[in-house]
C-alpha cells in the first residue's frame, strides 16, 4: 500500500538553516515545540519527525565551550564546587576556563597525544567535568568507567579502548587495577583524584605554551571522536559507542532550545544538581548542556539520602536529572512519613488532588479540556503546605522541573508531580543517541508517553514494532579495535534500538518493551513485561519485579521487597520490624501483594495477566550482577540465579 502523505501541523515552520530557532507560540506567548510531521502506513503512524531548532554546528568542538563562556561572560557563575564543610563555592566562567587550560597543559606535558584515550573511573564530581573538558582541549578521547565496575570489567574496557591513561577517584580503585597492568600494555599513567593528582596535573604543565592547547583545539571538528561510552551490557558484552563532538552539540543545542524553562528561565538563576552517574550518557549530556547554556551546575557523588539530601538543601537546584526509581522512592517515603504521623488519609487525598490537577493541566495544554476547575484549584492550594511543599522541600525547595529518563515513569506519578508543582520532562534515548531522542514538549505534555521527537530527530516504527532513530545526535558507529577503529551502527541512516513502541496520531511515542524481552507464552500470546513491571514497582512494599512466562502456559512474576517499605508496613500493623527475607510466605504480606498484582492485571487482557508470583528472599543488586549501574535488570542473570524459583511457579 502506498505511504500516506504527511499530516500538516497547526504551527508554522521556520527553516532551521536560517539560524533562527524554530518555535511555535502557544496561548500564553511562550515558545513550544513545532508539532511533529507524521507519516502513516496502512492507517498506522509509522514515522514522526521534527526539524532542528538550532542550526547544525559546522566547525569547532566541545573543547571550545569553556573558552567561549569565558570570553562572552567571564564573571558568570557556571559551576559550583562542593567545599569540605558541605557548602558550595561558585566557579566563574573565567575560572573554569583557566582550570581547564591548566589541566590540558598537564596532560600534554605527560606525553598524551591527540586521539589518545583517557579513562575516568569516578563518581559524579566536579573533577569529572573538569577532566572531560581538559581532555577535549588536549585533543583526547574520554572513556568513562563505572566506579562500581569489577576489575575484570575495568580491564576489559581499558584493553578494548587502548587507554593510555586512567584517572580513578580512590586509591583503592587504582590499587585494584595494579595487578592487571601487565595485561594493559598501552596504559602508561594512573592518576588518583583523592591524592590531588588532578591538581598536580594542572601544575605540571606550566612549561607547555598556551598556544599548544589552542593548536590542539583547532584540530578538532564536529566529526572528531569525543568519547567512547560502553553500554551496560544487559544483553551481552559491552560495546563502545563512538560519539563525536558533533553528536553532543546536536543533542544539547536542540535540547537547550526545546527545554527553555530549564535552561532559560526568566527572572531566576537556573541551576542543576547532577547526582546520576557521569559514566552514563544521560549525566554527561546534561553536564555538557549546562556548560553550553551557562546554567549553574553542581555535582553530588552519592545517591544515599543521607548524603544527597544535605546537598539538595544547600545547593537548591531549580531542576533535577533523575530516573523513575528515585521519583517513586520520594513519593513512597513521603507517604510513609505521613502514615507514621497519623496523616496518611491527608496524604492520600492530597495525592488524588495532585493527580487530578496534573491531568487537568494536561487536558488544557493539549486542547482536550478547560483545565483545573475553581474547586480543584482551591483543593490544591489547601494541600500545598501540608504535602506538596514538603516534597519540594526535600528536593531543595526551589525545584520546578525534573528531567526523567532510563525507563517509563508512568501516568499516575507524572500527573502527581505535575500537580505538586514539579514539571516532569520525560525522555527516551540510548547511549547510541547521545541521550534523549524524544522529550516531553513544554506546555504539550501527554502523560504516560516519552514525548515528541527531539528537534532534529526522526522516529520510525518498523513492521515488527521496533523503534528506529535517525538524526545528527546518532552515533556513527561502535568501537572495534580489531576492525581498525569505528564500525557502522546504522542501516541506511537508521539506528535499530531493540525497543518496541508506538506513535500516536500527534507523534507522541510510547515505549511498550524490549524486543528481546517480549514473552511469548505457550499459547502464542506476545506479552511486553515493562508495563506491568513498572506499575508494580511503584508499590511501597516492592523493590523490583521481573515477569516470566516465555514458552510457559501463563505469565508469572518474581518480586523482591523494599526494606524501608516493609519496616514501615510492619510498624503500621502493630508488629515488630523483621528482615524482609523472614517474611517470604507470610500470609498478610502475600495478601497485600496479591491485591497489588490484581490491580496491575486490570491494565491487561487475561492472557497477559500475572497468574502467580513468588517473593524472593533477597533483592536484585548491582553487586550481585542482577542490575546494571543505571538500575536496569539483567534478565538473563536473574533468571539463571533464580531458576528454581521460576520452576516453582509452574509446578502444580
Amino acid at each position: 500500500m502506498p505511504e500516506e502523505p504527511p499530516v500538516s501541523t497547526p504551527y508554522p515552520h521556520t527553516p532551521a538553516s536560517s539560524g533562527t530557532p524554530v518555535h511555535a507560540v502557544d496561548y500564553d506567548g511562550r515558545p513550544v515545540l513545532v508539532a511533529p510531521e507524521v507519516r502513516r502506513l496502512d492507517g498506522a503512524v509509522r514515522e514522526a519527525s521534527v526539524p532542528p531548532f538550532a542550526p547544525p554546528v559546522t566547525h569547532g568542538s566541545l573543547a571550545d565551550l569553556p573558552y567561549d563562556n569565558a570570553e562572552a561572560a567571564p564573571d558568570a557563575t557556571v559551576l559550583s564546587r562542593r567545599r569540605s564543610d558541605g557548602g558550595w563555592a561558585d566557579v566563574t566562567a573565567a575560572r573554569f576556563a583557566a582550570e581547564v587550560q591548566a589541566v590540558a597543559r598537564g596532560l600534554i606535558a605527560s606525553g598524551l597525544v591527540p586521539g589518545d584515550r583517557i579513562a575516568v573511573m569516578a563518581r559524579t564530581t566536579y573533577d569529572w567535568t573538569l577532566l572531560d573538558f581538559a581532555a577535549w582541549a588536549a585533543g583526547l578521547v574520554t572513556v568513562p568507567v563505572y566506579p562500581t565496575s569489577s576489575v575484570f570489567q575495568t580491564r576489559w574496557i581499558l584493553h578494548d579502548c587502548g587507554a593510555v591513561a586512567l584517572v580513578t577517584e580512590t586509591a583503592a580503585q587504582a590499587a585494584a587495577i595494579g595487578p592487571e597492568r601487565p595485561h594493559l600494555p598501552d596504559l602508561c599513567h594512573v592518576w588518583v583524584m583523592e591524592r590531588d593528582d588532578v591538581a598536580r596535573l594542572a601544575g605540571s604543565g606550566e612549561a607547555v605554551p598556551d598556544g599548544e592547547v589552542a593548536v590542539r583545539r583547532g584540530m578538532l571538528g564536529p566529526d572528531t571522536l569525543a568519547t567512547l561510552i560502553y553500554t551496560s551490557g544487559t544483553t551481552g558484552r559491552p560495546k563502545g559507542c563512538a560519539l563525536s563532538h558533533g553528536n553532543f552539540l546536536a543533542e544539547v543545542d536542540n535540547a537547550i532550545e526545546l527545554l527553555h524553562p530549564v535552561f532559560k528561565s526568566p527572572g531566576e538563576e537556573p541551576s542543576v544538581l547532577l547526582f546520576l552517574p557521569m559514566s552514563h550518557v544521560f549525566g554527561r549530556m546534561v553536564a555538557v548542556a549546562c556548560v553550553r547554556a551557562r546554567v549553574r551546575l553542581g555535582h553530588s557523588p552519592s545517591l544515599d539520602p543521607r548524603d544527597l539530601l544535605p546537598d539538595l538543601a544547600a545547593f537548591r537546584p531549580t531542576c533535577l536529572l533523575t530516573i523513575p526509581y528515585m521519583l517513586e522512592k520520594v513519593y513512597n517515603s513521603a507517604r510513609a512519613k505521613s502514615e507514621a504521623a497519623g496523616r496518611v488519609a491527608v496524604f492520600d487525598r492530597a495525592a488524588t488532588v495532585a493527580q487530578r490537577y496534573g491531568e487537568a493541566l494536561e487536558a488544557r495544554q493539549t486542547g482536550t479540556g478547560s483545565g483545573p476547575t475553581r474547586a480543584l484549584k482551591t483543593q490544591r492550594t489547601f494541600y500545598d503546605p501540608l504535602v506538596y511543599r514538603r516534597i519540594r522541600a526535600a528536593m531543595g525547595g526551589r525545584v520546578r522541573y525534573a528531567i526523567c529518563g532510563g525507563s517509563p515513569l508512568g501516568r499516575r506519578l507524572a500527573a502527581f508531580y505535575a500537580g505538586a508543582g514539579i514539571e516532569i520532562f520525560e525522555g527516551y534515548g540510548l547511549t547510541e543517541t547521545t541521550g534523549a531522542s524524544t522529550v516531553t514538549p513544554p506546555l504539550k505534555p501527554r502523560l504516560g508517553t516519552v514525548g515528541w521527537p527531539l528537534p532534529g530527530t526522526r522516529v520510525r516504527i518498523a513492521a515488527d514494532g521496533e523503534i528506529l532513530l535517525a538524526g545528527d545526535h546518532v552515533l556513527r558507529g561502535y568501537w572495534d579495535p580489531q576492525a581498525g577503529g569505528v564500525v557502522p551502527a546504522t542501516r541506511d541512516g537508521w539506528l535499530p534500538t531493540g525497543d518496541i513502541g508506538e506513535l500516536d496520531d500527534e507523534g507522541y511515542l510510547t515505549i511498550t518493551g524490549r524486543k528481546k524481552e517480549l514473552l511469548i507464552t505457550a499459547g502464542g500470546k506476545s506479552v511486553a513485561p515493562a508495563p506491568l513491571e513498572n506499575w508494580l514497582r511503584q508499590h511501597p512494599l516492592i523493590s523490583q519485579v521481573i515477569l516470566v512466562g516465555d514458552a510457559r502456559p501463563y505469565v508469572a512474576a518474581l518480586i523482591t521487597l523494599d526494606p524501608d517499605g516493609i519496616t514501615h508496613w510492619r510498624q503500621m500493623i502493630g508488629k515488630h520490624p523483621v528482615p524482609p527475607e523472614l517474611l517470604v510466605g507470610d500470609p498478610e504480606l502475600t495478601e497485600v501483594l496479591q491485591r497489588a498484582v490484581d490491580e496491575a492485571n486490570r491494565m491487561v487482557s487475561r492472557p497477559e495477566s500475572i497468574r502467580r508470583f513468588a517473593v524472593l528472599p533477597v533483592d536484585f543488586t548491582e553487586e550481585a550482577g542482577h542490575l546494571t549501574p543505571s538500575m536496569k535488570l539483567r534478565r538473563d542473570r536473574v533468571l539463571s540465579d533464580f531458576a528454581d524459583e521460576v520452576e516453582g511457579l509452574y509446578e502444580r
